[in-house]
């Protein structure tokens, strides 16, 4: 009698552990639901860029990935298995990827129905050109993390390639100072290859260009020439500070402003011509430059006053003016946020609403405008910049004229084509195109 009361008990709790576990599940999967209806009422559910593909016959529902996610909301947990949830908000950070116990996501770019323009680019990041490799957001991947890593990758790819007694003056050339440039020099370095490296704006590429205040986020890494870096939220100034002692330390050569103009073969090596009119010989080429090279302009009358800017560097200098920030994206917001602390600030925006900002930027302008510290004129477009002022165009075909000192142009960048293209180098739009797998 008293056996079968204990295994009474035992089984009644086995009983409630297991209802408590499915409740659970259910709750959450039930939560799930919700956010993603949000997330479509949103615009947001839909990936724009770099995301987590999950496939549903190998995920074990270990929660694995939901942890790892630094961002918000970006997977969730319905029926038993991850979903994409914000999907539009994830920035390709990879956590969920390495974090998975069953190798169940891969990283993907472009979806069924939205392609993305991509270089050809095999498993060992050569272009269709031999000899001519890339690496970095250009290819797909633009975290830090992500693009160190390929970096280093592709270098040890290149070292493979290298021909004995080639002529030119160096064994790789590198276009782009970036997170991904700045690492394939020092493995190329390491391995000893003789490198010199092209950047047409200022070391740490993208990453310069930041606001001089503003947080990058990033995450532990290797790095060549230095070792394991352990950052999560570090300012553009510690990054670029490391980043030029590794490069001093390692004697890598990087020439900046000077941009790439043309690359044409010369027998079995490579003539790179530079903006500033020198040439150099490389035996291979690394192009380890961004998606958006050229900042997209408005092509408006007036665009070329010197009023008008694509980048903040130091909005801490700008005081008592009357700014208009273009555009509705994260940089957008962020510039917008900095600029409004000292300054009279407007922000443009051609749709109704912001639709794939991180949840911080998100929950920032939406306090800023309602403490009037930013003011927002959605479906709106620039129509003509003069000294003084800037012409609104509204959807509902009235014209708003602005008293105006400064306009920053947040509206993105466009992806090299041109350059791509005289190069040689195919690109092709890719739907469902798999970055980054375990599988072989």
């Amino acid at each position: 009698m008293e056996e079968m009361i204990i295994y009474g008990s035992v089984g009644l709790l086995c009983f409630a552990i297991i209802l408590f576990y499915l409740r659970k599940l259910k709750k959450e999967s039930l939560d799930s639901e919700h956010k993603i209806e949000r997330a479509i009422e949103d615009g947001i559910h839909e990936p724009v860029s770099l995301y987590p593909y999950i496939d549903p016959n190998s995920c074990i529902r270990s929660g694995a990935c939901v942890m790892a996610c630094p961002e918000e909301e970006i997977i969730g947990i319905r029926n038993g298995r991850a979903t994409l949830i914000n999907a539009s908000r994830c920035i390709g950070h990879g956590a969920c990827f390495h974090a998975c116990p069953v190798e169940a996501i891969s990283l993907r770019i472009g979806t069924e129905k939205r392609g993305v323009d991509l270089p050809h680019v095999n498993q060992n990041f050569e272009t269709n050109i031999h000899g001519i490799f890339i690496a970095g957001e250009l290819g797909g991947m633009g975290l830090i993390k992500n693009s160190v890593e390929q970096g280093r990758l592709a270098a040890d790819n290149i070292l493979k390639t290298i021909e004995k007694n080639h002529k030119a003056d160096y064994d790789l050339l590198i276009v782009g100072a970036g997170p991904a440039g700045i690492a394939a020099a020092l493995q190329a370095t390491k391995l000893g290859m003789k490198v010199i490296v092209l950047e047409q704006d200022s070391l740490g590429g993208t990453v310069s260009n930041f606001p001089r205040a503003k947080i990058v986020m990033t995450s532990p890494m290797e790095l060549p020439g230095y070792g394991k870096l352990r950052l999560f939220n570090t300012s553009k100034s510690e990054l670029l500070t490391l980043w030029n002692e590794v490069i001093s330390k390692n004697n890598i050569k990087i020439l900046e402003h000077n941009k790439v103009e043309q690359i044409s073969k010369e027998n079995n090596n490579f003539r790179i011509t530079a903006s500033t009119g020198e040439s150099y010989s490389a035996h291979r080429v690394l192009l380890a430059i961004g998606r958006r090279g050229t900042p997209r302009k408005l092509n408006v009358e007036g665009e070329l006053l010197e009023k008008v800017a694509y980048k903040l560097l130091e909005p801490e200098l700008i005081m008592n003016k009357k700014v208009l920030v273009v555009g509705g994206g994260d940089s957008a917001i962020e510039n917008a946020l900095l600029l409004a602390d000292n300054n009279e600030v407007t922000l443009s925006y051609r749709s109704d609403k912001f639709n794939r900002l991180k949840p911080k930027n998100s929950e920032n302008i939406e306090i800023a405008a309602k403490n009037n510290k930013i003011k927002l004129i959605f479906e709106s477009n620039v129509k003509l910049i003069t000294g003084n002022d800037v012409l609104l165009q509204l959807k509902s075909g009235d014209e708003l004229k602005l008293k105006n000192d400064l306009i920053y142009i947040f509206a993105g960048g466009e992806l090299p084509t041109q350059f791509l293209e005289k190069t040689g180098i195919q690109i092709s739009k890719r739907f469902n195109y798999t970055i980054l797998s375990h599988k072989k």
